[in-house]
């Protein structure tokens, strides 16, 4: 996250780490070894956005933006592979990286995309997706989500990421030959689960209350900003009326006109200053609004740990089922009352063979069942201590970015109040001169 007295967005370098983490729990994942490709130093840029026209799938005329992705390798070691890349991308192209990256690294706090449309703004404002300042800061917005994901210790080696920065096209073949459609799908069981799971682990249900509350303070600090921005332009721009009432009144005086239009001057430079103050504000309130939406990508988390548990707790329910019918076979004895044992009664025992078929039959599912119930207790405690590394991590990075944002926002707000004064005090020295 940039402050504000950062360079302004362009290319940037990201440096890889925690290489010993970045193939862990990732199945089914294409990653890149230090073999395949370095990403060490890797620069990335969003640099130009562009207002096109096309047809959509039901042929109808459409408008969007493109983004310029450029993308440079500054330290390849293998031939065939351009140390500098660039291809367009349109928004709905960044959301579906974004969707293969949850879905693929579940356990992964995934960066989140800049708002689609504009929320949270004040009314002078524009909320027009099409809007250049809008798409200005979107840009932005993309370029920082690129940068979170290449600077990531497991994202920044996955292939398709790497195809998405320099193959115009083929990197959603690769979407498909992972099967992201499946792993989507999957995704949907997880709805079902958290209303289902009998024992939820303690720290998954914090984190998500966390992550509600996280979300519920930001939204309000953004309203509280938008409500400041409308009140502080407003306040602003009636500093126009001095400028406009001391220039007139001027034009009345002899000895004092000089003063008062020297007054007014200033007085219209502080009213048109807002423009430019209420722009600089927007930048601090995109990255309050990246944490708010880092908040579903903490409950993505959650949810997915929620599914991997209630298939856990099925498995094992299922598991002792099966050992309770071969221990009925074995014994005889049916303990609950069951469809079976009404048959039985009804229609007689089954014969010694029958019954030496299904405890087989049964010993081979529970030997089955037992092995699965291994893997998915040894998968649900990978996925736990990845998770929390994960999560770790991100609490890091909010913590000194959310720190930086605001104290950057008070040197501005302190800034804005000294040319303020600044304004008052010229003035004060043009009615001294009178």
């Amino acid at each position: 996250m940039m402050s504000g007295d950062e360079e302004p967005c362009g290319v940037r370098d990201t440096e890889d780490t925690g290489e010993e983490s970045a193939g862990r729990g990732l199945e089914g994942a294409e990653v890149m070894s230090g073999e395949d490709l370095s990403l060490k130093k890797f620069e990335i840029s969003v640099s130009e956005a562009e207002k096109r026209t096309g047809k959509t799938a039901m042929n109808m005329q459409e408008t969007y933006t493109a983004y310029l992705i450029e993308s440079r390798l500054l330290d390849v070691h293998h031939e065939g592979l351009s140390s500098l890349d660039c291809v367009w991308r349109r928004y709905s192209e960044f959301e579906l990286l974004r969707t293969y990256l949850c879905v693929t690294y579940p356990f992964v706090v995934v960066p989140p995309l800049p708002e689609k449309r504009a929320e949270f703004v004040w009314h002078k404002l524009s909320a027009d997706n099409m809007d250049p300042d809008f798409v200005e800061r979107r840009r932005i917005g993309l370029e920082n989500f690129l940068l979170r994901v290449a600077s990531h210790p497991v994202l920044c080696h996955d292939k398709i990421f790497a195809s998405f920065l320099n193959q115009e096209n083929g990197w959603k073949d690769a979407l498909n030959e992972a099967g992201l459609q499946v792993k989507t799908d999957s995704r949907l069981k997880s709805l079902s689960a958290t209303f289902r799971v009998k024992n939820p682990d303690k720290r998954f249900t914090e984190l998500k209350h966390y992550s509600d509350e996280l979300q519920s303070v930001i939204s309000h600090l953004l309203r509280v900003r938008a409500r400041v921005a409308d009140r502080l332009y407003g306040v602003y721009k009636v500093h126009g009326n001095y400028g406009r009432v001391f220039s007139e009144w001027s034009a009345i005086e002899k000895e004092m006109g000089d003063g008062l239009q020297s007054a007014g001057h200033h007085m219209d430079v502080y009213a048109a200053s807002i423009d430019d103050i209420l722009e600089e504000e927007e930048h601090y309130a995109d990255q309050l609004k990246e944490y708010l939406f880092y908040a579903e990508a903490l409950r993505a988390v959650c949810r997915k740990h929620e599914l991997m548990q209630y298939d856990l707790e099925m498995s094992a329910l299922d598991l002792a089922s099966k050992k309770q019918q071969c221990e009925e076979l074995a014994t005889g004895t049916v303990r609950t009352f069951s469809l079976k044992g009404m048959t039985s009664k009804l229609f007689g025992q089954e014969t010694p063979e029958q019954r030496e078929a299904k405890m087989k039959l049964l010993e081979e599912q529970i030997e089955e069942g037992q092995e699965q119930v291994k893997v998915q207790n040894e998968e649900s405690r990978d996925f736990v201590q990845n998770a929390w590394l994960e999560i770790e991590r991100f609490k890091d990075q909010k913590n000194r970015d959310l720190k930086e944002a605001l104290i950057n926002y008070a040197v501005m707000q302190i800034s804005m109040c000294k040319k303020g004064i600044q304004v008052w005090t010229n003035a004060k020295e043009c009615f001294s001169k009178m």
